[in-house]
């Protein structure tokens, strides 16, 4: 039945005058900000380098939508803050979100989206990764000097339903996946979905050995180190690192005889915290040969910490040289502690919505929000350095350079969205659009 009334909602006068609200304010959108997605996502050739090599069963010419735009649609929609298929059925509606994708109809409705995720499988994982890479590497205008830290991580993906390859973990307490990242800095490398009964470092040495082929294709003399936890100190990892060329710098979990080789060292922590009743720091390297190492025998960076709480110590294996303890383990291992937030960030972008029952749509809906991640940390890293959001995380930029409140209309000839008057960022809005759009 058409609907002849708009609902409206009353609220308490103020100062004599009556308050009502309704949905009948005509073309407004919240998002007027898409338009710097818009053009990033032209300027890195994101989207549609990524659409060009996806397999899609779909009839031609029964499809009123390109791959290209259903993509685009739902990596802005993530970006913007739009998580479930849901929210497109009133958002393909949303000029500001058509302009955006470069199309001038009504979008792809939820059912449609959600068929096309559908058809994911493995190809369409590794077509995403490949373009990953390569997007990195064209961030580089020459070949990089310093080395590159490679930071592998894995978390937890809390799952609420029978997804196939769920499992209950006994450190998480539920049923999770548990996706593998891989970051050079602020760089999203791999997003990578893993089953929970598998080990923290499953298929990371496969991953690694792919990253530094490709990476050495491109940049011959480049460096490269792997950087992990302990989850990742594998014998055959390090090993493979060694016979490459890789340097690496890893976690160790402690054990008793790591304990009694670095025992001097946590005595000389012991005793200056006697002497001063403050927290105490002491660093030393160690020689140690675990069995399953094949008595090969590594450098072990040892950090012994005395306080009131007593006794934290830890290890740390390395094939770096030339530096001292205490600078490899603060300024070379803890230096990974920053990729935390990289992981946390995608759980901002609703990397953990992956509540489809197959398995590989759940890998590019994970990708999915991979792909928004490298729109926004592109314009965190190139477009808003010595500004006040050079170090913002991405749902702080979502909030101030994408919400934007505006009128839109559209004719023939021209789209004009009308921002907010009293939109507080506006000269910043200015000025990247001006860096963004082309001469």
């Amino acid at each position: 039945m058409t609907k002849c009334t708009t609902p409206t909602a009353t609220f308490p006068r103020c100062k004599g005058r009556q308050i009502t609200a309704s949905f009948d304010g005509g073309e407004v959108t919240s998002d007027g900000g898409i338009l710097l997605l818009r053009q990033l996502d032209r300027e890195m050739g994101l989207t549609r380098a990524i659409a060009r090599r996806l397999s899609d069963d779909r009839d031609p010419q029964r499809c009123l939508h390109r791959t290209e735009t259903l993509v685009r649609q739902r990596v802005f929609g993530l970006a913007l803050g739009y998580e479930d298929l849901n929210d497109h059925q009133a958002l393909r509606h949303d000029i500001a979100l058509q302009t955006a994708v470069d199309t001038d109809g009504v979008l792809a409705s939820q059912s449609t989206l959600c068929r096309f995720e559908q058809q994911a499988d493995r190809d369409w994982a590794v077509t995403i990764h490949e373009e990953m890479i390569e997007q990195f590497i064209r961030s580089f205008r020459r070949p990089p000097k310093k080395p590159l830290y490679l930071d592998f991580d894995a978390t937890d993906d809390r799952v609420h339903g029978q997804q196939l390859g769920r499992h209950f973990n006994g450190y998480y307490n539920h049923y999770i996946f548990l996706p593998l990242f891989v970051f050079c800095g602020d760089q999203l490398l791999v997003s990578y979905l893993r089953p929970a009964y598998r080990d923290a470092a499953h298929h990371a040495g496969a991953i690694l050995a792919l990253l530094v082929r490709r990476l050495r294709q491109a940049w011959p003399e480049v460096k490269v180190v792997f950087r992990g936890d302990s989850g990742f100190c594998r014998p055959l990892i390090l090993s493979w690192c060694e016979r490459h060329g890789v340097d690496y710098i890893v976690g160790l979990a402690g054990n008793p005889r790591l304990a009694k080789l670095a025992l001097d060292i946590d005595y000389e922590s012991a005793i200056r915290f006697e002497k001063t009743r403050e927290k105490q720091r002491v660093f030393g390297f160690i020689e140690y040969a675990a069995k399953s190492w094949k008595k090969r025998r590594r450098k072990v960076v040892v950090k012994s910490e005395t306080s009131w709480r007593g006794f934290n110590t830890r290890y740390v294996v390395t094939n770096l040289r030339g530096c001292s303890a205490e600078w490899l383990y603060d300024h070379r291992y803890c230096a990974r502690g920053e990729m935390e937030n990289r992981i946390k960030e995608q759980q901002l972008l609703f990397s953990d919505r992956t509540s489809c029952h197959q398995w590989w749509p759940n890998q590019y809906r994970l990708l999915l929000s991979g792909l928004a991640y490298l729109l926004l940390e592109r314009l965190r890293r190139i477009y808003l350095k010595r500004t006040a959001f050079a170090q913002a995380q991405v749902n702080t930029i979502r909030l101030k350079l994408l919400k934007i409140g505006a009128v839109i209309t559209r004719n023939t000839r021209t789209i004009r969205l009308m921002l907010s008057s009293q939109y507080p960022e506006q000269d910043l809005f200015l000025k990247l659009a001006s860096k963004l759009v082309p001469g």
